[in-house]
């Protein structure tokens, strides 16, 4: 089995020791990933836009292991506010709606304010 890492370019990767993404045989783990926009190291203030980055900083993570969004099996959710739930979970139809992975959602605190969301997903790779 061939083990492969992913990286956003983002610096913080290296200094926190962690890849976004790890390709291990026919599984794709991404790490817990945010709504910053890696070129502008920008977050928007709002969470569906936050949860629309977010996933969108998935697929790119996907795409470079040779899967995608509609692989996803398992997601998991972090929130610091449960009131920005009923704008965010209507994200994920517009990017889980043919895979419908297995899901978890939390309420916790994230490592930085700006954060409304933080989304963890294994993906399989169809061959």
């Amino acid at each position: 089995m061939t083990r492969q890492l992913i990286s956003s370019g983002s610096a913080f990767e290296k200094e926190a020791c962690y890849s976004r993404a790890v390709l291990d045989g026919d599984f794709v783990f991404v790490s817990g990933t945010t709504g910053f926009d890696y070129a502008t190291m920008t977050i928007s203030e709002d969470p569906a836009e936050q949860a629309r980055q977010t996933f969108r900083n998935i697929q790119a993570a996907l795409q470079k292991a040779g899967s995608s969004l509609d692989d996803a099996v398992r997601v998991t959710y972090y929130m610091p506010n449960a009131a920005d739930w009923p704008k965010i979970y209507p994200v994920f139809k517009e990017f889980l709606a043919e895979s419908r992975p297995a899901s978890s959602a939390l309420i916790c605190g994230l490592i930085d304010p700006r954060m409304k969301i933080e989304i963890e997903i294994t993906a399989r790779k169809r061959r």
